[in-house]
């Protein structure tokens, strides 16, 4: 689901039978990553941050992040939710992602987990190269629009740093959590996806 309306997100809620809460967090700018299980709808809501860039009018580019919901609905559903289209997402429906299945929804979760981990040092990457073209132009002449990008990247790193953290705190409750049940091939993979996670804090 993209940026849903009212009866989208009625009519998806009474077909799976789950709360409309849990696709309206994942809709929230603000809601922060997390793991919320719904025992009595034998539901389980994933939030993480993904990385999200914006164009900017001045040149160049700020990053940020925004949250996307996984909804695992009982054995039958897996749902995803974001505010706007993402690559994440992307990613997934033009198959450039390998040994993808749906019906296997913790191997999905992970892939999601471990794919975002991915985009999130790409950009860092990017980050850091915009950074020291723009130190090496202020070097040679003080203006205020260098500055101004320095200020747009030390912002964007500000939201990826908050957002890599909390991203942490759920991957690791779902390896430690066994909320889902996952197979030897899903722990490796989540494992991967925590090491990749931990290389973008460091970075």
């Amino acid at each position: 689901m993209v940026d849903p309306s009212e009866d989208e997100i009625k009519e998806v809620c009474q077909n799976v039978n789950i709360k409309e809460d849990f696709i309206r967090y994942a809709l929230d700018n603000e809601e922060k990553a997390r793991i919320d299980v719904e025992d009595e709808d034998d539901t389980i809501l994933f939030i993480i941050d993904i990385p999200v860039t914006e164009k900017l009018s001045t040149g160049g580019y700020m990053y940020a992040t925004m949250p996307i919901g996984m909804i695992v609905v009982r054995d039958e559903f897996f749902i995803t939710v974001s505010l706007r289209k993402n690559r994440i997402i992307d990613s997934f429906e033009k198959g450039r992602v390998k040994g993808m299945c749906t019906y296997k929804k913790t191997r999905f979760l992970i892939q999601i987990l471990y794919l975002n981990a991915s985009y999130y040092l790409n950009d860092l990457k990017k980050i850091n190269r915009q950074t020291e073209r723009t130190v090496q132009a202020l070097q040679k002449s003080m203006r205020n629009k260098e500055l101004i990008q320095l200020l747009n990247v030390e912002k964007s790193l500000v939201y990826i740093t908050t957002s890599l953290k909390a991203n942490e705190l759920v991957m690791e409750k779902t390896a430690r959590g066994k909320i889902l049940k996952s197979y030897e091939e899903d722990d490796d993979i989540l494992e991967d996806a925590i090491i990749e996670n931990r290389q973008a804090i460091e970075m």
